[in-house]
């Protein structure tokens, strides 16, 4: 079965600081974006699987957020969290065309 995604902009490469969070909401959904120091960006649930945290106020540390209640570590890539921990975030693929942040949005 074919996914169904809608690509959606979430603002300019300037709007999000190079290895910070910032929460961002895309219709129904509240999103972690990082701007990771190598340049990438990343977007994630901005929801801890572990109790909740808010992602986005967490520190990054390279492709790593820790989650500011209980320092879960979870790669932003891939949205697994680091053992001996267990769990999973959902990710969203995000572009950058002409200095424009978007990301992709299941339907």
């Amino acid at each position: 079965m074919e996914r169904t995604i809608k690509k959606v902009w979430i603002g300019k490469i300037a709007d999000f600081p190079v290895s910070l969070g910032k929460a961002v909401r895309v219709e129904d959904r509240d999103i972690a974006v990082f701007h990771l120091s190598n340049g990438k960006i990343r977007a994630i649930a901005n929801k801890c699987p572990h109790r909740g945290g808010v992602l986005s106020e967490g520190m990054v540390a390279n492709e790593f957020v820790f989650c500011p209640m209980h320092d879960w570590k979870i790669n932003v890539s891939d949205g697994k969290v680091q053992a001996p921990d267990e769990g999973c975030v959902q990710t969203f693929p995000t572009h950058i065309e002409d200095h424009q942040v978007y990301v992709e949005m299941p339907i």
